[in-house]
């Protein structure tokens, strides 16, 4: 089986708050908490840290230090280009102040990136878009969101960036909505240092087939990052991977194989109501096993049934593979 390495946005293992239960799901939990939550995981490496970091008196030398303690490393680093105070936007906020302000703090970023040895500082611009008609101007938005990455990725050459985009929570549309719109932006922005994080929940989300826009991506050397999850395809539920689409999720892996990705997977999860470690549990044995599923895979017999587009012969090769030999074929 492949050598896989697995890793997750560390929120996973911190406080959860919905619209309805305002007080939050469990008590507050910082930083260094939540990384040592991630290291009772067992097999995660790399970790997208937040920033600012979660605690009053959380510092980055405290960070390097339990992170070197628990054998895990800063792999990106996510500013909090989302919060409160940037509703009305982060890069794409009417008031230039504001939207300096997030520029600063993308900078900023690149700094604690740079100190945690991280491979990529992340944007997630949750409140860049707009929620009615007449809202905004477009075309306004999109130049005040393009300048904005860009002026981050131009003061930090050395420094790989990555978008990942979402189509909608919290704005009702975020610019940033699918990979194409992205892959969009990337060109109008300009640099070389500028790519793209691709999370299979957010593909589900945008009706998008993950499989297909890896492809995309890929194939214009813009692919950062992989973050993983499920839902329902109606919103973000961020559940534990495999739970809702298998054989999507198996395929997306599969696609993985065929861009030949060396670099981790990572977890993307908001367990309210699961324990977050045997969450992440779950979702680590899941991929492997599909990993084993695609280790079975008659790829000759794949390749013959795809060059005829035979949907059924594609259908039934998966199905004998994932349940067993002749599962896939009916009466007859």
């Amino acid at each position: 089986m492949q050598d896989l390495e697995f890793g997750a946005g560390l929120w996973m293992f911190q406080q959860f708050v919905d619209r309805y239960a305002s007080d939050a799901y469990g008590p507050p939990v910082d930083t260094l908490a939540a990384i040592e939550r991630a290291a009772a995981v067992g097999e995660l490496k790399p970790l997208d840290i937040n920033y600012p970091f979660a605690g009053d008196s959380v510092t980055i030398a405290k960070v390097r230090a339990v992170l070197e303690r628990t054998g895990l490393r800063a792999h990106a680093i996510t500013p909090h280009l989302y919060m409160r105070e940037f509703q009305l936007g982060s890069f794409t906020n009417p008031d230039a102040a504001l939207r300096q302000k997030a520029v600063d703090l993308g900078k900023r970023a690149v700094e604690v990136a740079q100190e945690l040895g991280a491979k990529y500082v992340k944007f997630w611009p949750g409140q860049d878009g707009y929620d009615y008609p007449f809202q905004v101007d477009y075309a306004r938005i999109w130049d005040y969101q393009v300048s904005g990455v860009r002026a981050v990725a131009e003061a930090a050459p050395a420094m790989q960036f990555a978008i990942e985009y979402k189509l909608k929570e919290p704005r009702v549309h975020m610019l940033f909505g699918t990979a194409a719109r992205t892959l969009l932006a990337i060109e109008d922005i300009g640099v070389d240092n500028v790519g793209i994080v691709l999370d299979l929940g957010h593909a589900f989300f945008a009706k998008e087939t993950p499989a297909d826009v890896l492809q995309l991506v890929s194939r214009r050397g813009k692919l950062v990052s992989v973050e993983v999850n499920d839902n329902w395809r109606e919103w973000d539920d961020d559940m534990t991977v495999g739970s809702v689409h298998l054989i999507e999720t198996l395929e997306f892996l599969y696609g993985l194989r065929q861009i030949n990705w060396a670099g981790p997977i990572l977890l993307d999860q908001f367990p309210f109501r699961e324990d977050p470690i045997q969450a992440a549990q779950s979702s680590i044995q899941t991929i492997r096993a599909l990993y084993g599923v695609l280790d079975r895979l008659d790829l000759s017999a794949l390749r013959a049934a795809q060059d005829h587009h035979d949907s059924l012969a594609a259908q039934r090769l998966v199905l004998d593979t994932l349940l067993g030999p002749g599962a896939g074929k009916g009466k007859g």
